[in-house]
């Protein structure tokens, strides 16, 4: 009798654990690409493009997994794009460099951080049309030697750096004789290095000067009438989709209905909007 029971209870044990099983495997596909949320990986340290605040005040979305959220230019158009979708945005706090991996493996959707279409990341992953476009400038301190530049050769000697991976850095090389410095893993660490006079500029885009020199009166924004040589995908923004996606299409066609002058609004918005110590 005691067998038989014995085998009964592993039996039941048994039918539980395959039961809790099916269960566990519902639940994760629940969480996976087939659920309704867009995730979007950006930085969240690259104002007015987008940033961190600890509320969620001017529209700020909640971080994923944390009790800080994100605001800026980039979360407004993933607001709209999400919309357009049909499905609950989700930002994923994620540094520049694990953006395109985090994509790659799927661990967001969609990167919407103020990333240029250049041809080297075209090979890795695909874009959307553009979202914004933006004129390359030099952020300096005031009163500084370089506060007036209008040309980028007006820099010869000066120590320039730039953020890491991007074609900001790059750039540099165009200016005879410059002291070109370890790239930057982000913008606050610039500012800081500005600050401290480690060096004497970055490279940035137009948006994130006004935010600079917005945000610390000892900042300018150079702008120039011989400036860098880039090219239209260098300067242009658009969302970053893994290779084939099918969201491409429908993420285009959201973007299409946003106006340039709606555009200019949410931007004028996002700079008006920063956190004063971004």
């Amino acid at each position: 009798m005691r067998n038989k029971l014995s085998l009964f209870i592993v039996l039941l044990i048994s039918a539980i654990l395959l039961l809790a099983g099916c269960g566990t495997s519902n639940t994760s596909k629940a969480g996976s690409s087939e659920d309704n949320t867009f995730k979007v990986g950006l930085e969240a340290g690259y104002a007015p493009f987008n940033w961190t605040q600890n509320d969620d005040s001017n529209g700020g979305v909640k971080i994923d997994g944390s009790a800080e959220y994100a605001g800026g230019y980039d979360v407004e158009i993933a607001k709209k794009v999400a919309e357009g979708l049909g499905k609950e945005l989700v930002i994923v706090k994620t540094e520049w460099d694990g953006l395109v991996p985090a994509l790659q493996s799927g661990k967001i959707d969609a990167i919407v951080a103020g990333m240029s279409p250049t041809a080297e990341r075209k090979e890795a992953i695909d874009f959307s049309e553009n979202y914004y476009t933006s004129n390359l400038v030099m952020v300096v301190k005031k009163g500084s030697q370089y506060e007036n530049a209008a040309s980028i050769q007006d820099f010869n000697g000066a120590k320039i750096t730039a953020q890491l991976n991007t074609f900001h850095y790059s750039v540099i090389d165009q200016i005879e004789g410059v002291e070109k410095k370890t790239a930057m893993d982000n913008f606050p660490a610039m500012r800081v290095a500005l600050e401290s006079g480690i060096i004497d500029g970055y490279v940035s885009e137009r948006p994130e000067g006004i935010s600079a020199s917005s945000a610390n009166e000892n900042f300018v924004m150079v702008e120039f009438e011989e400036g860098f040589k880039t090219s239209a995908d260098d300067t242009a923004i658009a969302v970053g989709l893994k290779k084939g996606s099918e969201l491409t299409d429908k993420i285009n066609e959201v973007l299409a209905g946003i106006s340039e002058e709606e555009r200019t609004s949410i931007m004028d918005t996002a700079i008006i909007n920063q956190p004063a110590a971004e």
